[in-house]
């Protein structure tokens, strides 16, 4: 392909979704994270509430050995796949074919590896400090910062396990990013700057 799409993977509270919306600004080009939950709303006919709760979410292996006879129908669509496996694969068609329309950023969601054959991709990886990403939850979600850092280990982990169920990397790695920028050690701007250059290279 003859444009670039740049990947971001990011830890929760890192800011990694402010980042790449000013990314795309600095670039003018489209910016995708939580617009690909209502794509995949309207694709697949279900309330986006409730593509939300597993969105960048996998099944645990151990829960589809043991299905839970009292879940509702909704759980499982298309082919039989569970809710997380059939919105992970719309949202890699929907991440495709936008792929395809011209640069852009997107936003976690195992982007990196679904676009590294076909694309010339620029992947990072936004992570900060414990301490900062806690402050940045509490404000934001107006909660206890002990509530914000159990909310960050939950999220990290599903993130993680999302990642690593879906693809053959691991998540926050040097060896799946080009890149680990520390909005902490560097601050957004120098991060957004940075992505950009790389881009523009």
């Amino acid at each position: 392909m003859s444009h670039k799409i740049i990947t971001i993977g990011r830890q929760f509270g890192s800011g990694g979704s402010e980042i790449g919306e000013l990314v795309a600004k600095t670039l003018d080009i489209p910016f995708y994270d939580r617009a690909l939950i209502e794509m995949a709303s309207q694709e697949m006919g279900i309330d986006s509430f409730e593509l939300e709760r597993v969105d960048e979410s996998a099944m645990s292996r151990f829960r589809l050995m043991r299905p839970d006879p009292s879940a509702s129908i909704h759980n499982v669509i298309g082919y039989g796949l569970p809710l997380n496996d059939s919105m992970h694969t719309t949202q890699n068609a929907i991440i495709r074919t936008l792929a395809k329309e011209g640069p852009c950023v997107f936003i976690g969601r195992c982007a990196d590896v679904l676009l590294r054959d076909d694309y010339d991709c620029v992947n990072v990886f936004i992570c900060a400090s414990r301490e900062q990403r806690i402050a940045r939850i509490a404000e934001r979600y107006a909660i206890p910062e002990r509530q914000a850092s159990e909310a960050i280990r939950k999220v990290d982990r599903r993130r993680r396990y999302y990642y690593e169920t879906y693809t053959d990397c691991d998540w926050g790695s040097i060896e799946s990013h080009q890149a680990l920028l520390n909005v902490s050690l560097l601050g957004r701007d120098r991060v957004v700057q940075i992505i950009a250059d790389m881009y523009r290279m």
